[in-house]
């Protein structure tokens, strides 16, 4: 038994490999087609003033819902339509300031006719990616990004395989090529990309702010009694330390009360105690950078001062509960 498994297990390693390599082979023969057209393309969804309409059934349906998802999260507004709901009243969606990307690997597939024929009629800019130049959506496309003609990795040739990832790269590469172009940042990115712990990192600390309390300060002849107590309400494990006009002079962690505490302890007062030089970060700074200086320096604590104020403390265990780590 555990020789016929390790029999099967060595065959399906080597199905495995063989795939990946006719997909490398695509992947090759896509990259060096790429010529004046792709530019074009670029060209054309970069200076469209409204939507990238991605249309397309089956699997070039799946892959188009997903170039859509990638072209709206790095700064080309898009969606996709369904062919066969857009013959039902979605061709509503479509209008002669958007781009349609369709794709369909023969060029010739029945349920997209009515979506071409619509975008052609309302003089609709057709983006069209296909196997086959001589195809109805071959024709009808104002810029044609023609598939290379290579065998799928599917052993029987049937199944999308090469094509559709050929398909998907082809997506990515438009949408990355859009996005060079439109000079979209990391921050922008940030803005329509919030959730998940990427999308956390990418925010600013003043967005991190806006449902913060106010930061636990302290003047600089406060008692030492008086700041374990401004440090222990304060529940950051710290207090900023300000002088005339607010302006952040120090601050006293729970480590640095530790390292004074002596006989006199209880003598001295905050300008005694308090470190002179925190760390800091400011509102416009990402999240991401922040957490790398309180990584780099080993701290639990990072203050956000503004104007030479101080407007926050970031804490690891609030980032380790809201997500950020």
């Amino acid at each position: 038994m555990s020789i016929s498994l390790e029999n099967n297990s060595r065959s399906a390693i080597e199905v495995a490999r063989n795939l990946i390599a006719t997909e490398i082979r695509g992947l090759d023969a896509l990259s060096a087609g790429l010529g004046k057209s792709f530019a074009l393309a670029v060209d054309i969804i970069v200076k469209n003033k409204s939507h990238c309409v991605v249309t397309g059934v089956g699997k070039s349906g799946h892959i188009g819902s997903k170039i859509a998802a990638t072209f709206a999260s790095t700064g080309t507004p898009a969606f996709f339509v369904h062919p066969t709901e857009a013959s039902h009243g979605d061709l509503g969606m479509l209008n002669g300031a958007g781009v349609l990307l369709a794709i369909s690997n023969s060029g010739d597939t029945r349920e997209m006719r009515d979506i071409l024929t619509y975008a052609r009629r309302v003089k609709m800019p057709v983006v069209g990616i296909t196997k086959r130049h001589n195809s109805f959506l071959g024709t009808i496309s104002t810029i044609l990004l023609e598939l290379p003609d290579v065998e799928e990795a599917c052993p029987n040739g049937l199944a999308p395989t090469t094509s559709t990832t050929a398909t998907l790269a082809l997506g990515d590469a438009l949408a990355i090529a859009a996005m060079e172009r439109r000079g979209f940042t990391p921050e922008d990115f940030g803005m329509v990309h919030p959730g998940g712990k990427l999308g956390l990192q990418l925010q600013l600390v003043s967005d991190w702010m806006v449902d913060q309390p106010p930061p636990p300060i302290v003047n600089l002849s406060m008692s030492a009694g008086d700041v374990v107590s401004a440090i222990a309400d304060g529940g950051m494990g710290c207090v900023g330390v300000v002088g005339k006009n607010d302006e952040l002079l120090g601050c006293i962690t729970d480590g640095d009360l530790r390292r004074a505490f002596d006989t006199g302890f209880f003598e001295k007062t905050a300008a005694d105690i308090m470190s002179r030089s925190p760390a800091t970060a400011t509102p416009d700074m990402r999240m991401a950078d922040a957490i790398g200086i309180m990584t780099e320096k080993r701290i639990s604590n990072l203050l956000v001062v503004e104007d030479k104020s101080l407007v926050a403390i970031i804490h690891m265990k609030d980032l380790l509960k809201a997500g950020y780590l």
